[in-house]
């Protein structure tokens, strides 16, 4: 069976372990759609007033992974040039880098890898995880969206990305992207925090459960691996 993250409600007081959380930075040019993506995901709403971002916006969106808690801190950063660098404060200690673009916009996908280099100034390359993901996919043609498609599938092969397109709109694929980011920023992080903190905290982290230890009489094999 896949491994499919459940969204769960936020609950109170509820205790944060270092590997719970997950910070995700999202960048790309101005007006590509980057509040849009994330206000999809996490209000499932879709404001067609456009509203630049200030700086950096912020979204706590809480999952059950496995049936632990984990938390995807969302860094909405803001593509105008002015605001540039204060956006960028907010990059270092990502556990993954969205770059988002245009699917209408040829010049959003060019800009890409400019987007990627700025964020991995503040990151360690070998320990982030990255998407690519086209966005507006309703307002484009299918000439269009060919071509630009072509073009993002080859980079995100380059840059080592996992490409996808999406309508934040729509909501077309939206939930299942951001699922994947759960799923693989989570399996990122617990193994690290696996790897910081050695083996004796692997209790604390998984159980595994053997179906007859609870019956009476039965025995444990203590070879068992």
């Amino acid at each position: 069976e896949g491994f499919h993250p459940q969204v769960k409600a936020a609950c109170q007081g509820q205790k944060t372990d270092s590997f719970s959380v997950a910070k995700v930075i999202v960048v790309g040019d101005v007006a590509v759609g980057k509040t849009c993506l994330i206000s999809r995901f996490c209000k499932d709403a879709f404001d067609r007033g456009y509203k630049a971002t200030i700086g950096v916006d912020f979204e706590m969106e809480r999952f059950e992974v496995l049936g632990v808690p984990f938390s995807l801190q969302l860094w909405d950063t803001a593509g105008q040039e002015r605001f540039r660098c204060i956006a960028s404060t907010y990059y270092r200690g990502a556990q993954a880098i969205i770059v988002v673009f245009d699917l209408s916009s040829v010049g959003s996908l060019a800009h890409a890898r400019l987007w990627l280099e700025d964020a991995m100034r503040e990151n360690d390359p070998s320990s982030v995880l990255l998407f690519l993901v086209g966005t507006k996919k309703d307002l484009s043609s299918p000439e269009l969206l060919a071509q630009v498609e072509e073009e993002a599938i080859r980079l995100s092969e380059e840059i080592k990305a996992e490409y996808w397109a999406v309508s934040a709109k729509s909501g077309n694929g939206v939930r299942d992207f951001f699922l994947r980011v759960a799923s693989l920023t989570f399996e990122a992080t617990v193994l690290g925090e696996l790897e910081r903190s050695g083996s004796r905290q692997v209790k604390d982290i998984i159980r595994i459960t053997d179906s007859t230890e609870d019956k009476p009489g039965s025995k444990r094999n203590p070879n068992c691996c």
